[in-house]
């Protein structure tokens, strides 16, 4: 198996080298004082990764001795098998959006460099909103810088819920599900619904799991039991919370007011802005998208079980053993992601939240808040969001939990049947 695996990173990286190498080399000579460094990401939709390539542009323009290439290699699921074969082959890029999830692994690969002594002699680190550093801190150093942020709310159609007679938000499970099912209609009376009120994920993927995840923590339930941070502390079948989360999940379904995404496509609006269905669980990447458009759309809060939560989202950059030279260049380019210029542009063109807390508070993004109301919802809710671990193996539990979600939205197993099925896989690996 070892073998088999070694020869796939080995062709894969094969293939990837015929994509960058010639970058690497070009890397790896500096001619005229210029140092080159590489920056994957993988930001989607392409209207963003316009933005952020003008961007770029920008720097590039202003940095002379510095350039950067970016290169979209794809969603982070199609990165994985990239990021490990360019470092098993020592060839990485100089730097990786991604998001903090995988720090435990890369950092056990030995392939990050700690941005610690960078960042403490940087003047952005007194901009950067303090509740990311959980994002970045792992075994006590920092692992990454952010590069956006984001949470999940509620995306809904007003007009919908106008139609339908609704006149108030859903703030609780149970309203939520109410509407869920007053929203769901025959509209043109041919007998057949073509209305949904609620657009869930399908799949086992990683936005499956990041969006259900804030249903089981409103519930007061964690991922990591006691002061565990590790993935030999998840305990899922004694999870009530997660139980709980799951049956709501399955209800929504239950009660045919639920229209499932294609396998691992959650993230598409086009349901949305189609009125095939009125609520969709999303985040503010869509707000530049959602702008460009004739629609009406407003987004409210997640509905509440015990206590408000919501998942932090958003990419961090890793910065991995190059040289010297490229390490120092790569920051620059780093401390410019993190400035409140670039902060401030990225967000008003492509809705991400700013990192920086001058950005949030500048006259030209408080504009941008006054016009796009919905903006705010994300902003307040920040206070209740909570990250994913960093710990390594975390991909292993996610896709765990995932495939528990999707068994359970499928009608295939009980939440419990599942979380237990889970459990054994995990027990199977970490203990």
């Amino acid at each position: 198996m070892q073998y088999k695996l070694c020869r796939f990173l080995l062709l894969l990286l094969v293939g990837i080298l015929s994509v960058t190498g010639c970058q690497t080399i070009r890397s790896g000579v500096e001619g005229n004082r210029v140092t080159h460094i590489t920056f994957w990401h993988g930001v989607n939709p392409p209207p963003n990764r316009d933005v952020l390539q003008r961007l770029v542009d920008k720097f590039n323009q202003t940095h002379p001795n510095i350039q950067v290439e970016s290169l979209y290699v794809g969603q982070q699921d199609q990165q994985m098998p990239k990021i490990l074969a360019a470092v098993v082959g020592n060839a990485p890029p100089d730097l990786l959006w991604f998001n903090p999830t995988i720090t435990g692994q890369l950092v056990e690969l030995g392939a990050l460099i700690s941005v610690d002594e960078m960042l403490s002699k940087s003047p952005i680190k007194e901009e950067i909103d303090p509740t990311l550093y959980s994002s970045m801190e792992y075994q006590g150093k920092l692992w990454s810088v952010p590069f956006a942020t984001n949470n999940v709310g509620i995306f809904y159609r007003p007009s919908l819920f106008q139609a339908a007679g609704i006149k108030a938000i859903p703030r609780t499970w149970e309203e939520f599900r109410q509407v869920a099912k007053q929203l769901t209609r025959d509209v043109d009376g041919d007998g057949r619904i073509d209305q949904y009120g609620m657009f869930l994920p399908l799949g086992k993927g990683e936005f499956t799991v990041f969006t259900w995840l804030p249903f089981m923590w409103s519930g007061g339930g964690e991922l990591v039991s006691g002061d565990g941070h590790s993935a030999a502390g998840v305990m899922l079948p004694e999870n009530q919370s997660a139980i709980a989360a799951l049956q709501f999940w399955r209800n929504l379904v239950e009660d045919g007011s639920t229209m499932l995404s294609s396998p691992e496509r959650g993230y598409e609006t086009d349901p949305l802005l189609s009125g095939k269905v009125a609520m969709q669980i999303n985040g503010p990447w869509n707000l530049g998208q959602l702008q460009t458009t004739d629609i009406d759309f407003g987004v409210f809060p997640l509905p509440v079980h015990q206590n408000p939560a919501t998942s932090i989202g958003g990419e961090n950059l890793f910065f991995f053993k190059t040289t010297p030279e490229r390490q120092k260049a790569a920051f620059k380019f780093a401390e410019y992601t993190m400035s409140e210029e670039f902060q401030t542009e990225i967000a008003l063109a492509a809705g991400y939240l700013p990192i920086n807390l001058k950005s949030r508070e500048s006259t030209r993004y408080q504009e941008f808040v006054q016009k796009l109301p919905q903006v705010k919802v994300f902003l307040e809710q920040a206070k209740y969001g909570r990250s994913r671990p960093i710990f390594p193996g975390y991909n292993r539990i996610s896709d765990s939990i995932g495939r528990a979600v999707e068994a359970v939205v499928l009608g295939k197993s009980s939440p419990q049947a599942a979380l237990q099925a889970s459990q054994q896989r995990l027990d199977l690996i970490f203990k």
